[in-house]
């Protein structure tokens, strides 16, 4: 096998990478960045509303309401610290994109710009906030773009399109990863000091998502096979409001302008479920909402979607309602949103200024993953034991400052504030360590499992096992879940890995840019994935957050404020899952209240329904 020695490698080049790359190199470790797209073709490109920050340009905010509100959003599963660091950081993290030359839209006093966004709130939720600061609809293609200039100046290593298969640990020391350099089909082997993993989601397990096709979970089904549990699997994000049938998504940054949720008589519905904040309670509550009312007969045409609607005429109505003296045009729609409505016009023949956008709950976001500390390090137990040498950032990371429902715009602070922890405690590591030895069997396991995909003689299709696990996901691991359903999920998961390892043939047999094979191995990790979500989602008998059981309609703090834990048992091809529901969530934020000048019935922040 090829050969390549660098004290940092980090898998993957998005928001998060890149942010660890660029700051693992600032503090003087030779760094290379793994990944199987051109980085600027990262998921963190598709981001569109805005980054989080309580800057305060246009309202009073402070960190103590994101982290608040962060909490709350995660329905109280969140890590308090975990939400205290993101909240905290977010504000240098913004400013320094900012110097770092990203161009963030501006208010009439040149100050970022920032715009409501769903469940973000002050004063303990007492009333909405503009606490989203952003780039037109091109938030994260900004952050992206931004990143990657600043890691090119940096001279950061990047090996563009060698996708990572295989995690080398020797000794219960991480000692680097194998990739296979898609352009040739040849292994190579990247010893190294730290590895840190920031592949992003798995979100082509069900088959209606806003996720790209590359995100199949490779970094935590690889950190699985190793050894690493995967914490609160049984939460992923539906967000409400992709468009109908293809998924791709219509940013939260609509509604935050003042756009709408129509049912098929014209009712704006989301007053019923949340009278506060309406459409901009947070997404769990929205998808909730839209499958409720397609439920009961009134989606559109009888049809399974609902109608978003910017259209200014309709928002002023509404605006004019609530008593504001807020008023938008067709010129301000364009400005303000620009590629939404270019993805409308294009995918659908709807052009938003004129006509309601249809759109319906899409899978989109993983709570869950390679559990972490707050410094990025993967911890392997609920005693948080933490791994040597190995890391993870981003939407494959836990960390638990999303809890059981992410806020929206905290993914994009989540890459980089964690990402520039990581990838300072990396420099600060491989300072003080030797490199781990290699063992002599590097690589062997990997090659050998893509020998048996490429000889494979059976008669299922990688596509075809896919397109069944996707409908199993969607009709039995969705939005609401029952014990039958999963239960369901669980046995024709079971089947279809059984008809992956024994029963699997591709048509393509050669080694440049052999898409077929690396689809195949994909799917391998992605079995695994959904297998351990559904696993994970019928050990919780409650409902929190994104987490939605028609059998267990309620929340239970009292036997379910813990994280589950996956752990695979026995060899990749037999493996069956073991969850446990023994690590504590952290509650430690609100011991300094006082010192934080909070009111007094705000002291002991116990979990309180979710009321908006």
């Amino acid at each position: 096998m090829h050969m390549h020695q660098h004290e940092v490698i980090i898998v993957g080049a998005g928001g998060a990478g890149l942010m660890a790359a660029l700051y693992a190199s600032e503090g003087g470790a030779d760094v290379a960045v793994v990944s199987k797209l051109y980085p600027t073709r990262s998921h963190t490109g598709a981001a569109q509303g805005g980054i989080g920050a309580a800057l305060g340009n246009i309202d009073e905010d402070q960190p103590i309401y994101h982290a608040y509100d962060t909490i709350k959003g995660g329905d109280y599963l969140t890590d308090q610290n975990a939400a205290k660091v993101l909240a905290e950081e977010a504000i240098d993290s913004v400013i320094e994109l900012e110097r770092y030359g990203l161009p963030f839209d501006r208010t009439p006093e040149m100050r970022i710009s920032q715009r409501r966004f769903g469940g973000h709130t002050r004063n303990f939720g007492e009333e909405l906030v503009h606490r989203a600061c952003h780039a037109a609809d091109r938030t994260g293609h900004m952050i992206l773009q931004t990143l990657y200039q600043q890691c090119i100046k940096k001279k950061v290593n990047f090996f563009d399109e060698f996708q990572v298969v295989d995690l080398i640990v020797n000794d219960g020391k991480t000692a680097g990863v194998v990739a296979v350099d898609l352009a040739t089909g040849e292994f190579h082997i990247f010893h190294g000091k730290a590895v840190l993993f920031a592949t992003g989601g798995w979100g082509r397990c069900w088959s209606v998502t806003s996720n790209a096709h590359s995100l199949t979970g490779d970094g935590a089904a690889i950190a699985l096979r190793r050894g690493v549990p995967m914490e609160d699997m049984e939460f992923f994000q539906f967000h409400p409001t992709g468009i109908y049938r293809m998924g791709i998504l219509i940013t939260e940054g609509v509604r935050g302008e003042g756009g709408v949720l129509l049912n098929d008589k014209g009712e704006r519905f989301m007053e019923k479920y949340a009278p506060s904040v309406k459409d901009l309670a947070s997404r769990d509550v929205v998808s909730r909402a839209i499958y409720d009312e397609v439920a009961n007969g009134r989606g559109i045409n009888g049809k399974t979607y609902v109608h978003l609607d910017i259209r200014p005429a309709t928002v002023n109505h509404y605006f004019e309602q609530e008593g504001s003296d807020k008023r938008i045009d067709d010129n301000y729609v364009e400005s303000k949103l620009p590629d939404i409505l270019d993805f409308c016009r294009t995918y659908l023949g709807v052009d938003p200024v004129k006509e309601p956008m249809p759109v319906q709950p899409t899978a989109h976001y993983a709570m869950g993953g390679i559990p972490t500390n707050v410094n990025a390090e993967v911890v392997i137990d609920e005693n948080n034991t933490v791994m040597p040498g190995l890391y993870a950032a981003g939407e494959t990371a836990c960390v638990s400052a999303h809890g059981a429902n992410r806020l929206g715009t905290n993914s994009l602070v989540d890459l980089v504030v964690f990402g520039r922890r990581g990838g300072m405690k990396m420099a600060e590591y491989v300072k003080g360590v030797d490199w781990t030895p290699l063992p002599d069997d590097a690589g062997k396991e990997v090659e050998a499992e893509f020998k048996r995909i490429r000889n494979g003689k059976g008669s299922s299709k990688p596509y075809e096992l896919r397109d069944a696990m996707q409908k199993t996901m969607n009709d039995n691991v969705g939005v609401y879940r029952t014990d039958d359903t999963m239960k369901k999920a669980v046995d024709e998961l079971k089947q279809l890995r059984e008809s992956y390892y024994n029963d699997i043939t591709i048509d393509d047999q050669g080694y440049k840019f052999n898409t077929d094979l690396m689809e195949a191995w994909e799917l391998g990790c992605m079995l695994q994935l959904a297998e351990v979500t559904a696993q994970s989602a019928l050990l919780r008998t409650e409902s929190r957050g994104a987490h939605s059981r028609d059998d267990f309609p309620d929340r239970d703090d009292d036997n379910w404020m813990v994280h589950t834990l996956a752990y695979q048992t026995g060899a990749e091809k037999e493996s069956d899952y073991r969850v446990t529901a023994d690590k504590p969530v952290d509650l430690s934020l609100w011991e300094d209240e006082k010192a934080q000048g909070l009111p007094d019935d705000k002291q002991k922040f116990k979990p309180k329904p979710r009321v908006y």
